[in-house]
């Protein structure tokens, strides 16, 4: 009869040892952690092509033997730097990607200079994006370039693509990336017309601090970072979580001004006026249409994403006039979709299974 009692308490002194051994290692690396430098990230061998201004265009070196034809072309939104695609070692888009035979190339954003601060949609589609893509063309020796937007980065990419329904592109693909900007309840309340004067910010500030972006996002999250916060300190103990974290909460911390006269576009044209959806918008004097476009289209959302609802992305592929497309919803956030543990599980095999048989 004492057999499970003592079993119980065996059990429960194991518990509390274990408690205890973690609130040290806690202790020690909270102090560990204050002050250490922020782990490295982006250190998958790259070259720099091309940096203009706010741009730079990088081209990662091969990891395989066989590559597939078709180079890839990563655009990311232009508030945040490219390394999302590269955190660390195991822990990398890119590095998956070179590692299964791709051809990689970057658009990678730079803080925009005081005279890019007249900067709009119409630069970064009809001048960024196209010159990129004649930089990979020349540089690869390939005509064909598939195209792959990650969030704001897609919505360029989109409208890139319904502006060029004669090529060169091969694909596109795009990762939580916003057309119906009504169902963007986090935008909608930040630059709500009642409050949110964007004509006097822009004329005030020009390009628009980095401090007022992140300010903005925290604003209606106030919890957000306290909650992560308390989480750190809980696994604290756990190396794993700590460099995560660490990542990512650098990643956020990162957060990039934005070009005046894009924000103010965006804002207008785009969240107030929801032109995209209805087709209705004019870049260069050119309607965008999404249904001009035709190529093979991918388009992978996340389940639980906040900024970018599945219901605010799906528009894309049901508008979208190509026979080859498809619309991927996966579990995960915003972040975590194309970054972190579950994205290595998830949507990176996914993407690679459907590139793989339109990459060659």
């Amino acid at each position: 009869m004492n057999a499970p009692v003592k079993a119980e308490e065996a059990s429960l002194t194991q518990r509390l040892r274990s408690e205890v051994d973690r609130a040290i290692q806690r202790s020690f690396k909270g102090l560990e952690y204050l002050s250490s430098p922020a782990p490295a990230v982006g250190t998958t061998p790259r070259s720099l092509l091309h940096r203009r201004g706010t741009l730079g265009l990088y081209h990662y070196h091969p990891q395989s033997a066989e590559v597939y034809r078709v180079p890839l072309l990563l655009v990311m939104a232009t508030t945040n730097k490219s390394y999302i695609f590269d955190l660390a070692p195991g822990q990398s888009l890119i590095e998956f990607l070179l590692q299964r035979g791709y051809d990689v190339y970057v658009m990678d954003w730079h803080a925009p200079t005081a005279d890019e601060k007249r900067l709009k949609i119409e630069d970064y589609t009809l001048d960024f994006i196209p010159d990129c893509i004649r930089r990979v063309q020349a540089h690869s020796g390939e005509q064909e370039v598939t195209l792959v937007g990650y969030c704001m980065g897609g919505v360029l990419s989109t409208i890139y693509a319904a502006l060029h329904p004669e090529g060169p592109l091969k694909n596109l693909v795009c990762f939580t990336t916003p057309i119906d900007m009504t169902k963007m309840t986090v935008f909608q309340s930040m630059a709500d017309k009642r409050h949110f004067d964007v004509d006097r910010l822009v004329d005030t500030l020009g390009n628009v601090p980095s401090q007022v972006v992140m300010g903005a996002f925290e604003a209606h999250r106030p919890a957000g970072r306290i909650a992560a916060q308390v989480r750190l300190w809980d696994n604290m103990w756990n190396d794993q979580y700590v460099k995560g974290y660490r990542m990512m909460d650098r990643f956020g911390a990162e957060t990039l001004p934005l070009a005046g006269e894009y924000l103010r576009q965006t804002v207008k044209e785009l969240i107030w006026k929801n032109r995209l959806y209805d087709n209705s918008l004019r870049i260069g004097g050119r309607v965008v249409d999404i249904h001009r476009i035709t190529v093979p289209l991918l388009h992978v959302t996340a389940q639980y994403d906040h900024l970018v609802p599945p219901e605010c992305a799906a528009p894309l592929v049901a508008q979208a006039g190509s026979r080859d497309k498809e619309e991927l919803t996966l579990p995960g956030g915003h972040v975590s979709l194309v970054a972190g543990p579950n994205a290595v599980k998830r949507m990176w095999p996914a993407l690679d299974q459907w590139l793989a048989k339109r990459s060659e």
